[in-house]
């Protein structure tokens, strides 16, 4: 019994070794090369010259140059961090077309294709008041991926459903002088502390 079952283990061990570096070896890392951003743009570890570092799963730069304009924007008046999980844009291509993947299952290396998880948006910056003087502000938004409207259900996320599959689940804005987006307030927080459960 005990030699059946080292055999069973033995193969089961092998099986799982070259099928888990099946899988490894199907995927292209950021270090390998040959992933492309959507504008056929090389991505390399580290930032770019628009503020995105793929590998760190983040974008911090001016809020001009996270489209990727053609001539980067060297002097604006916003600021923007955006932060994903790793199911919103994965740091790796594992079904071949030479892009990030989006919804990746980590464990399988497919990809739906949909951006899963979640992403947030952290605006700051200074404008000017009726008072002439340069007034600060912030906002920050946290959407995720909800899933379908239900089908002849109640959809809980009506109310902040964006984009189709899509919900900001937390917004907060802070503007002391109150003429960008009002004053420090909390605009809404959907799911548990921290970044909840998405």
């Amino acid at each position: 019994m005990k030699t059946k079952f080292l055999v069973v283990f033995t193969v089961l061990t092998v099986f799982l070794l070259f099928g888990s570096m099946s899988y490894a070896q199907q995927c292209v890392k950021i270090q390998s090369g040959g992933i492309t951003d959507v504008k056929g743009n090389q991505i390399t570890v580290g930032y770019d010259k628009y503020g995105y570092n793929y590998q760190a799963h983040i974008f911090n730069g001016l809020y001009e140059n996270y489209s990727r304009p053609a001539v980067v924007v060297t002097e604006g008046t916003e600021n923007l961090v955006m932060k994903w999980s790793d199911d919103w844009i994965a740091n790796m291509d594992c079904n071949g077309d030479n892009k990030l993947d989006r919804g990746l299952n980590p464990k399988t290396g497919v990809s739906t294709g949909t951006s899963m998880g979640w992403v947030t948006n952290h605006f700051e910056g200074d404008y000017e008041g009726s008072d002439g003087e340069l007034h600060h502000y912030t906002y920050f938004v946290k959407i995720a991926y909800v899933g379908p409207v239900p089908f002849g259900g109640i959809d809980p996320w009506a109310v902040t459903r964006i984009w189709g599959q899509y919900a900001i689940i937390e917004e907060v804005q802070n503007d002391g002088f109150g003429e960008y987006g009002g004053r420090i307030h909390f605009v809404d927080k959907i799911t548990g502390p921290g970044l909840g459960q998405y």
